[in-house]
């Protein structure tokens, strides 16, 4: 597996690294081809995060984890990150019945414990052109995380989510 790791507001030392490799190492086996991790360590006051991005076969498989200890953070994504593995090698081998598991990816194929997520209600509703600042004090009115709307702006459907740190986010389409 080839490895990214980069620290913000943190020096990552040949230990942390070290750790960071043997343990997401641990995820190699599910691979036939060497797949690349992108690891960001950040330190924020007493806080320490973990965020690790995997492209595989046009997934991203992303694991992030915060706490006080930078090393149980780093257990815990890997952790995050073998579920990930299973539930989607479990989907990708509904997909496609007529291949054989060692054409998937190799190992054992274990069915996710518990059910798939499925869609339990469908809400429609008008959207009508705004500029980014009423679309948040929309969103903030109603209580929401996220809101769906037309930017006045650019004429095309838009989300703007809060984010953890209490900023906001904005996600525009790209064709």
């Amino acid at each position: 597996m080839k490895f990214q790791i980069r620290g913000k507001n943190t020096q990552v030392t040949s230990a942390l690294k070290d750790y960071v490799e043997k343990r997401l190492g641990k995820l190699d086996k599910y691979f036939d081809n060497s797949p690349e991790a992108i690891v960001t360590l950040v330190v924020e006051k007493e806080r320490h995060r973990v965020e690790v991005t995997m492209p595989i076969n046009g997934y991203i498989l992303r694991g992030e984890e915060e706490s006080m200890d930078m090393y149980s953070c780093i257990d815990v994504v890997v952790e995050k990150l073998e579920k990930q593995i299973n539930r989607y090698r479990a989907r990708f081998i509904k997909k496609n019945k007529a291949l054989s598991i060692k054409d998937i990816l190799p190992g054992q194929v274990e069915q996710p414990a518990e059910e798939e997520p499925k869609i339990v209600r469908t809400k429609k509703f008008a959207i009508k052109p705004m500029p980014l600042e009423e679309a948040i004090m929309q969103m903030n009115l109603l209580g929401h995380s996220f809101f769906v709307f037309s930017n006045a702006e650019s004429e095309e459907v838009n989300v703007i989510y809060r984010r953890k740190d209490g900023n906001y986010g904005l996600i525009e389409p790209e064709f």
